[in-house]
């Protein structure tokens, strides 16, 4: 990825001395349909027009522009020669004026990649589907501009498409379509408030298109009124539920209306679900863009519709965190990533029917942040991001998950009202503009009187999560005579922070497990006393951090944790549950609980749980535990074990219930006797039965991976199934499927296809790899451990930072578990120092991961 980089300081300077007025874009797509002309990329034409005023005269800067070639640049109506000012990445701008006009006519690439403009042909009909996603700087491989987000300036698109096409920018159509010459339609849009590059958006294709609307009364007496949209692929509109999004869209604008005291300042809301979208969803102001994996074709779990409603209100908080007002570099990425997750949970319980949202924020969300925080590239909350490299790898889970549990701790810190007048104040004093830390941290230290430095320096410019046990003494009656609480912190990141947790003591009565005493306390240094407790009666279970108040791991005393193995099933409170099972996966991760003795509360009390979304994390903990932390001995029979009471809870669960589903999908992930294999052979064919359970198509594709798998389904059956679903979503399906077969030769050609040439989309990419690495098939796999390591440097310097990060990680030899593996990778990183950072950091957290997988695989052996 060399020329494309961005330091933070050429940013700065470049921020210093341009202030951008206006940009005019206008895109012609037409070339997205019909046959390819040349052997080059596909290409389409871009012309751009940028306003923009030099503190300087007679200064020198440069503009942004990734593309195969540029047509024709001018500078204050004077023709610039293209090959001498054009380096492939940069456009040289010498001897500015106080204001300029700068115009560049270009030929861009569509991509295949998910970045910039990308170029979808759903192979159901043959339809041409674009989107782009810029985050955090692929705008450049789309329009010439100044890629860095606090070059704020109002944008006017103009495109001109294949007629037909539904077409979709941040802000309102200026009119209706026209005709344009040489066939198709214009359409342009009115000029957005001022906004960054990153989150411009064009959206088109024969989108399918739903309409709703939007009314809200004001303060003033005037009435907000904005018009909705949801879009998807033709070929899933059958499926597609969108009175659902309309009803948690307009809860979420509710929500934040009366929290933020700002109306929602961008016109429509459009959302649009795209194919081949490499993350989540992208807050694009007035033109959000979803995967449209959220689009569910077959039937789901209800953790699946509360996982999407928490993504629709995540990117609608970022409609004023992030876009009305937005970082000025990306070393505060969390000013909008923390804050928009946090705050997606937030509505999420205060606004819909998902009133357990926090359950599972305490359950998954933090569980990603726990890892994340663990890894040698933990960082800050505001981290040190050099260049647009290290942005890239900085959306993660310190960024997003530990941001926002950070976020959760500030407000019982500060107070709920006083954190929401800080936010009203921020967007007020800041908006359309950019801020830094300090600008927040004014806000709510107006609001709140609270030393926000302090809170801020233990907080967000620190790393590691620290660790708290609760310690009892009692005396001959079984009275309490002290309770205190244990901090403590790993030796690479020592800091002891103040935590305001609540402490609950819970005791065993007819056959439940309920809390009857609880304190609060805040708790500092490396040993706090809850003083509130003691005097009362012998706990069976102390939880501390009961309700999920800090951002902690949760140790437990011998007798709490004697309790949890013989009566976790037994806890009433659901969060209590929630947190007792991360605190228990926690400990198998560092090696403190052997990985058969989770596995052994997985099959006593999973069946138990009553949180679906609980249960979907506490399968998914099962399932890394038997792949890379039980010892390679004990793993068959570990498994066998496994799938035998997964199957059990199969046939008990409520027939056509959600755990029924998540039973059978796990099931099926853990099958591998032949007895299993053939149960799923037959629910697939038909011949076998358990009452309740609907095997659509997308449990059809759950039961076929595993069976190519395990060689029980070949290259003819999958290519059959395919025929049934084919679709798009069948096409990664089966690739997935053909991948996974157990064949030495299969494995090549995948490798191949991934690693060796650059065909596949985004999509087929991570499908491939997904099949190519079954953790059960480590002999199979093993030779193309010293492969990759090969490979690393020629991968991260051909292909784009989305691919090679996809095969950085994705084809890392985590299956091999092995010392000899994991001194390989610690031999590749001594003996590359050199290597790109980001490639670095992404080997890293692999080897990181590796060497936990050896402790814990020891710790089982044990």
């Amino acid at each position: 990825m060399p020329g494309e980089n961005l330091t933070r300081e050429e940013a700065r300077t470049r921020a210093d001395l341009l202030t951008v007025d206006a940009y005019d874009i206008a895109l012609d797509v037409r070339s997205a349909v019909g046959a390819q002309e040349g052997d080059g990329p596909r290409t389409f034409r871009s012309v751009t027009t940028i306003r923009f005023r030099c503190a300087t005269e007679g200064a020198d800067s440069f503009a942004d522009l990734l593309a195969p070639s540029i047509t024709s640049l001018t500078l204050n109506g004077r023709a610039l020669d293209v090959a001498e000012v054009y380096d492939g990445s940069r456009i040289a701008l010498t001897g500015l004026a106080a204001e300029n006009t700068l115009t560049v006519d270009a030929r861009c690439a569509y991509s295949k990649t998910g970045q910039g403009l990308h170029r979808f042909v759903d192979p159901e009909d043959g339809e041409v589907y674009l989107y782009t996603h810029f985050e955090p700087a692929d705008s450049r491989r789309v329009f010439a501009n100044f890629e860095q987000p606090d070059l704020k300036a109002p944008f006017t698109f103009a495109v001109t498409a294949p007629e037909g096409w539904t077409v979709l920018s941040n802000g309102d159509r200026d009119g209706e379509s026209t005709p344009a010459e040489g066939g198709g339609t214009h359409t342009r849009f009115v000029p957005t408030r001022p906004i960054s590059t990153y989150i411009t958006a064009v959206v088109a294709g024969p989108y399918h298109y739903e309409r709703d609307h939007y009314s809200r009364a004001l303060p003033d007496g005037s009435t907000l009124e904005i018009p909705l949209g949801a879009l998807c692929r033709k070929g899933l509109a059958r499926h597609f539920d969108a009175d659902d999004i309309f009803t948690v869209t307009k809860q979420g604008l509710d929500f934040f209306h009366e929290r933020f005291d700002f109306p929602y300042p961008f016109g429509k809301y459009d959302q649009a679900f795209v194919p081949e979208y490499n993350i989540g969803a992208m807050e694009n102001p007035g033109c959000v863009t979803f995967r449209e994996e959220y689009i569910f074709r077959g039937r789901v779990t209800q953790a699946s519709y509360e996982a999407r409603s928490n993504t629709l209100l995540h990117e609608m908080a970022h409609m004023w965190f992030g876009d009305l007002v937005t970082m000025e570099w990306w070393d505060d990425l969390w000013l909008k990533e923390s804050f928009a997750d946090f705050m997606g949970a937030y509505a999420l319980v205060g606004a819909t029917r998902f009133t357990d949202g926090w359950i599972t924020f305490a359950n998954r969300r933090k569980s990603w942040a726990y890892r994340a925080d663990q890894l040698s590239s933990t960082h800050p909350v505001t981290a040190d991001i050099r260049d647009l490299e290290d942005a890239k790898l900085n959306f993660d889970g310190i960024t997003y998950a530990k941001g926002a549990s950070v976020l959760k701790q500030l407000v019982a810190y500060v107070g709920e009202e006083a954190f929401l007048e800080g936010a009203r104040r921020y967007f007020k004093r800041h908006a359309y503009g950019n801020t830094t830390l300090g600008d927040l941290l004014s806000v709510l230290h107006e609001t709140s009187g609270r030393d926000m430095a302090a809170w801020s320096a233990a907080w967000l410019q620190t790393t590691g999560v620290n660790a708290l046990t609760p310690q009892a003494t009692y005396d001959a009656h079984g009275t309490i005579t002290e309770l205190a609480v244990v901090q403590e912190a790993a030796d690479a990141h020592p800091t002891l922070r103040p935590h305001r947790v609540a402490v609950g003591l819970y005791r065993r009565a007819d056959g439940a497990l309920t809390r009857y005493a609880r304190a609060e306390v805040d708790v500092a240094g490396p040993r706090t006393v809850v003083s509130e407790l003691a005097g009362l009666e012998r706990p069976d279970l102390i939880l501390v951090n009961d309700e999920d108040l800090t951002y902690c791991k949760i140790r437990f005393d011998e007798g709490s944790l004697a309790t949890l193995r013989g009566h976790l099933g037994e806890l009433t409170d659901p969060m209590a549950r929630a947190l007792c099972w991360s605190a228990l996966w926690n400990l198998t991760r560092d090696a403190l609980m052997p990985a058969r003795d989770f596995l052994a509360l997985v099959e006593s009390f999973a069946g138990t749980e009553t949180d679906i979304g609980v249960l979907q994390m506490v399968q998914s903990w099962a399932g890394s535990a038997l792949a890379h932390y039980t010892t390679p001995a004990s793993r068959e029979t570990a498994g066998q074990a496994l799938a035998q009471g997964a199957l059990r809870e199969l046939r008990q669960a409520e027939p056509g219930s959600g755990h029924q589903l998540a039973w059978a999908r796990f099931f099926a992930g853990a099958a591998s006797a032949e007895a299993d294999l053939q149960l799923l052979d037959g629910l697939l064919a038909g011949n076998a039965k358990i009452d309740g359970l609907d095997v659509d198509q997308e449990l059809r594709w759950t039961f076929l991976a595993q069976l190519a798998a395990h060689g029980a389904a070949d290259a003819e059956r999958i290519d059959a199934e395919l025929a049934r679903d084919d679709t798009a979503s069948g096409k990664r399906h089966q690739v997935r499927c053909l991948t996974a077969r157990p064949s030495a030769e299969v494995k090549a050609a995948a490798w191949t296809s991934v690693v060796e040439r650059d065909e596949l989309s985004n999509a087929l990419v991570e499908a491939t790899i997904a099949g190519f690495g079954q953790s059960h098939q480590r002999a199979l796999l093993a030779p193309f451990a010293p492969r990759y390591l090969a490979a690393l440097e020629r991968v991260w310097q051909e292909r784009s930072i989305e691919i090679g990060m996809s095969i950085v990680t994705g084809l890392f030899p985590m299956q091999q578990g092995d010392q000899a593996t994991l001194d390989a990778v610690e031999g590749w990183l001594t003996g590359h120092p050199d290597a790109a950072p980001a490639l670095r950091r992404l080997v890293a957290e692999g080897r990181d991961d590796l060497a936990r997988a050896v402790r814990a695989q020891s710790c089982d052996a044990a």
